[in-house]
């Protein structure tokens, strides 16, 4: 006999095909199934471990493999420029992300550390500014998101995602299947980067991104467990709620080919979707901000995604460290949602 929340499970798709209540306990994050028959409640933080494992691997399925150490090379970090300015010294440094691949970002101290600082990873917006906009040099001021955490007292770097900010997107001559997954791995060379520096604090470091910077940080921070917290703004929904369905612009050379290639650009075919990633996580702490009427992650999809990953924060005695606003805004990082994210990531980083 099936336990009960088993058979509730199964009356809730009596009319569906075994296919669909394979899909149905697929999607449900606190179930596991091994052949897809035969399926099981996750109970325990090992059990949990084993379905994550799946979900990180399902990713790989779109993204490609994530690389191994083969594509780490000394780091050769090289001071390119250094500023003065009120509060911070802002720095343009460049670094070894594998052979024959420099990487340039924008690196702000801030002034009288009194010993190593929480340090915090600044992903751009799609904008050709790139690194640019969140050091506070150019671009729109609400998304100076690296300037505004120098002053508040984290070391924090700004790199440039491959496309923007003259850093050209070679990922594909170097053998990466996706963007995404280049930006994953140079995202995890600039974490190398502030473990380096004797400035800061290795256990309280954090990735904050708006739009491609918000769900580039959500991949980096699923992928690689040095990120303490997450910020996303208007980073994501889910598959099936973006553009109604359409996944044509994540398919681009910007972004995951594959999704076009091999799924169809259909969310059902999808391995994975951002209930997922969010819940891959778990339980370290994720601040996001999804405004109301944001055209490009539609907010009803964003819901769906923090109910549905909800679950697994509280089986690994999180519940809070997923947090979510919805401000009365467009595609925008509001102020009082920044300040909100900032005083989040203070709580965390013990800042």
């Amino acid at each position: 006999m099936r336990p009960s929340w088993a058979a509730g499970l199964l009356l809730a798709v009596v009319a569906a095909s075994g296919a669909q209540e394979v899909k149905l306990v697929a999607d449900d994050l606190r179930f596991d199934t091994d052949d897809g028959r035969v399926f099981r409640r996750i109970d325990t933080v090992e059990e949990w471990d084993k379905r994550r494992a799946k979900i990180l691997a399902a990713m790989q399925e779109v993204m490609g493999p994530m690389p191994g150490e083969e594509r780490r090379v000394p780091l050769d970090l090289r001071l390119e420029e250094e500023i003065d300015l009120p509060g911070y010294t802002r720095k343009l440094i460049s670094f070894a992300v594998e052979a024959d691949d420099r990487l340039f970002a924008y690196l702000l101290i801030p002034k009288g550390l009194n010993g190593p600082a929480p340090a915090m990873l600044c992903l751009h917006q799609t904008t050709a500014e790139g690194k640019a906009e969140p050091a506070g040099i150019s671009g729109e001021p609400h998304l100076h998101y690296a300037r505004e955490l120098a002053k508040r007292g984290y070391i924090t770097l700004a790199p440039d995602y491959p496309g923007f900010g003259g850093y050209a997107n070679r990922a594909y001559d170097q053998g990466y299947a996706s963007a995404t997954m280049k930006g994953i791995w140079n995202h995890r060379r600039a974490l190398d980067v502030l473990e380096s520096m004797p400035e800061v604090d290795a256990a309280r470091v954090g990735c904050i991104g708006h739009s491609l910077g918000g769900h580039n940080t959500l991949f980096l921070a699923a992928f690689d467990e040095r990120i303490k917290v997450a910020v996303t703004s208007c980073g994501f929904t889910a598959f099936a709620n973006y553009y109604g369905g359409d996944l044509t612009l994540w398919s681009h050379n910007g972004y995951m080919p594959r999704i076009a290639e091999v799924y169809g650009k259909d969310p059902a075919r999808m391995p994975f979707d951002f209930p997922h990633v969010l819940a891959a996580i778990a339980p370290r702490a994720i601040f996001i901000s999804a405004p109301l009427h944001d055209a490009n992650f539609d907010v009803e999809g964003v819901r769906k995604c923090v109910e549905r990953a909800a679950p697994i924060f509280k089986l690994l005695d999180a519940p809070t460290a997923l947090a979510a606003v919805y401000p009365n805004a467009e595609h925008d990082f509001p102020d009082a949602e920044r300040e909100a994210a900032y005083a989040f990531i203070d709580g965390v980083l013990g800042n």
